[in-house]
């Protein structure tokens, strides 16, 4: 036998072998690729959702925070108010005081006082016309 003849027999059938455990062995790593790439999407569409959960719970514990440090200010305002209320003579009182400090913070030229029936005074003067 012709060594060359040998060597390319070898090289023929090295090659069909190659070819057969090709066209067997790619099909069988494409669907373990794809069997992989659906795993890793899985494991990221559930880290995503975790993580979508966590942020939820974190707003919501917020805004009961939030809610709780509003409704302590709500009651420390209201006591404030009752405080000032009380040493001020009631109701009446705090809203007499209430609108002192209403007048000393207007830069009005003009202020209108309410009467007792709870109407203001006017200036029937600045309606006239004058005659010159």
């Amino acid at each position: 036998m012709d060594p060359k003849m040998g060597c390319t027999g070898i090289g023929i059938v090295a090659g069909a072998i190659a070819l057969v455990v090709l066209m067997y062995g790619y099909p069988q790593y494409r669907v373990y690729s794809q069997r992989l790439s659906g795993e890793a999407a899985l494991a990221e569409a559930q880290s995503s959702r975790q993580v979508a959960i966590l942020e939820a719970r974190a707003k919501k514990e917020s805004a009961i925070a939030l809610a709780e440090a509003e409704v302590i200010r709500a009651e420390g305002a209201a006591k404030a108010n009752a405080i000032l209320q009380n040493s001020l003579g009631g109701p009446e009182g705090y809203l007499r005081y209430l609108q002192i400090q209403a007048l000393e913070s207007t830069r009005a030229s003009l202020i209108y006082i309410p009467t007792e029936a709870g109407l203001p005074v006017t200036e029937a003067r600045r309606l006239t016309v004058r005659a010159e």
